[in-house]
């Protein structure tokens, strides 16, 4: 029997070349040397398109939102942008040593098939962010609506869900050429008209009141820390290393930190900042983006902007969720689910469609179902990101692209430190973290008794993430130095000859001339 991700090497080499849009079949996919060109400066316009968005302008009504100063939310939303983009930076790393997407990247610190809790975790995420930026655009479209007295009601949101999920939806399933497509028209759009509406709302800011918002406490600062982290650079860092594998392999390790923390961190840090002046100047808006984020900022808009803005918005959304719809799928297929890239895209639309229901039509708070997903979501992922980050610091040398795919490999199959430390991080992160915000979710924080319980002045800290983020690392600098040392000492790997059988019949699908496809190890190889 053959490794099923040997595979997914074969199909994207096979069908390499074609230029017009057409529905991508390939899944998981390796970059070939020859195909890898750009400077680290390029990662600079994926990461901030990725992140140049009215959303973030929500932030700074949930930071406040904390009990913290103006002042106090404005340390918190650069740290936490900029910290938790920086650890997304050194992730990048892994990119530019290998040519796989980060899920792929992380069976060198997990394991080929331990791995694959890591790739069920990003999958989750993904599919949660996806559908969160969905119910954030069919909102947003309502409350324009009703703004213009173009309608209002259920009807308009049904048929906003309708128009938005199609667009995410054909974006997953088409694939990458499409997205791409979509990504550049959305990036320039989203960027101007993003400085039209902080330019048409800077006489909205009250800076008495803005001055008058009361200094907080260290627990409601870290808790507002945490929140940013996960909102930010903890929610991309799954994905870290997928752009960043297209530069070539001497690429500047530095500069590739750089930029992707630049990239990513420069458009947040505006909008954090503008939506905190904001938010702490009408108490109105405080509340409103509380149950409708980005329509809520309707409200201290001209008329004549609200088109404008109505497409800024809405575009920024579907560009991000485009993103993860894309990522998600590839995260399915590198869990083990045998199926083409497509089908996966199309599963995950199905849930994203289902989750926005729940949320548009559902719920009367949107932030707490947000902020119960970062949280709970958010322990396990710092947990995994720990391991990772401590993983590519202490590596010198290129990933084996082969044994990636091959459990008897240098790498691994299930190594039994890597996982102990994810179960172990989230059992801790778990009980110091807090979750009144749905009924299933009060079983967290069972550890913070020592700390004053459930009610005391810690339980919003949300130390659970900051907590498993440390183990993970500390925990593989200290127990995984060795096995490390011992990976990048052996030697590289054969071709393996078991491949040649899948390449033939995968060649045969697709009428590809065999020298297309270079070769992998298998698991039948001798």
């Amino acid at each position: 029997m053959t490794d099923p991700s040997a595979v997914e090497i074969v199909t994207v080499s096979a069908k390499a070349g074609v230029s017009a849009i057409q529905v991508e079949m390939q899944g998981v996919d390796i970059i070939a040397d020859a195909d890898r060109k750009g400077k680290p400066s390029s990662l600079f316009w994926p990461w901030f398109a990725a992140n140049v968005s009215v959303f973030g302008l929500s932030y700074g009504a949930w930071v406040l939102g904390f009990g913290i100063s103006f002042a106090q939310a404005t340390v918190v939303g650069i740290v936490g942008i900029v910290f938790s983009f920086f650890l997304c930076g050194v992730v990048a790393v892994a990119g530019k040593r290998g040519s796989a997407p980060t899920m792929v990247l992380s069976r060198a610190a997990l394991g080929v098939r331990g791995n694959r809790v890591a790739s069920v975790l990003s999958w989750i995420l993904t599919v949660g962010w996806e559908t969160i930026l969905t119910a954030l655009a069919v909102m947003a479209t309502a409350t324009i609506f009703k703004e213009l007295g173009w309608g209002e009601g259920v009807g308009v949101q049904v048929v906003a869900l309708v128009v938005v999920a199609a667009l995410i939806v054909a974006g997953g399933v088409i694939g990458f050429d499409l997205i791409m497509k979509m990504q550049t028209v959305i990036t320039w759009v989203t960027g101007v008209l993003t400085i039209g509406y902080i330019a048409l709302t800077l006489g909205h800011i009250d800076f008495e009141a803005v001055a008058a918002w009361p200094h907080g406490s260290a627990q409601n600062f870290i808790g507002a820390l945490v929140c940013m982290m996960t909102g930010f650079g903890l929610g991309w860092i799954n994905m870290a290393a997928d752009y960043s594998r297209y530069l070539p392999r001497r690429s500047s390790g530095g500069g590739v930190i750089w930029w992707t923390t630049f990239g990513a961190s420069v458009a947040p840090v505006v909008l954090i900042v503008a939506g905190l002046a904001l938010a702490a100047s009408d108490q109105n808006l405080f509340d409103e983006i509380g149950a409708n984020p980005v329509g809520a900022l309707t409200t201290i808009l001209p008329v004549w902007y609200l088109i404008p803005f109505g497409l800024v918005a809405i575009l920024g959304l579907v560009g991000g969720a485009l993103l993860d719809i894309y990522s998600s799928g590839l995260a399915l297929i590198s869990a083990g689910l045998p199926v083409p890239r497509p089908v996966a895209a199309g599963i995950d639309g199905v849930i994203m469609i289902l989750g926005t229901v729940y949320i548009v039509f559902g719920v009367s708070s949107f932030f707490d179902v947000f902020q119960g997903f970062l949280i709970t979501l958010g322990v396990p992922i710092a947990a995994w990101a720990g391991i990772m980050l401590a993983d590519v610091m202490m590596r010198r040398r290129d990933y084996d692209e082969a044994d990636l795919f091959d459990p008897r490999g240098r790498y691994g199959s299930v190594p039994a430190v890597p996982l102990t430390l994810i179960v172990v991080g989230s059992v801790l992160g778990w009980g110091l973290v807090t979750n009144g915000y749905a009924s299933w979710l009060t079983w967290q924080g069972y550890l913070l008794g020592p700390l004053g319980g459930k009610d005391g002045a810690w339980a919003g800290a949300n130390l659970g993430v900051l907590v498993a983020l440390a183990l993970g690392f500390v925990g593989t600098l200290v127990l995984r130095r060795g096995a490390v040392r011992a990976q990048e000492a052996a030697p590289p790997s054969p071709v393996a000859e078991a491949v040649v059988e899948v390449v033939a019949v995968e060649v045969a699908a697709d009428d590809v001339p065999p020298a297309a496809a270079p070769a992998s190890r298998g698991e039948d190889q001798p």
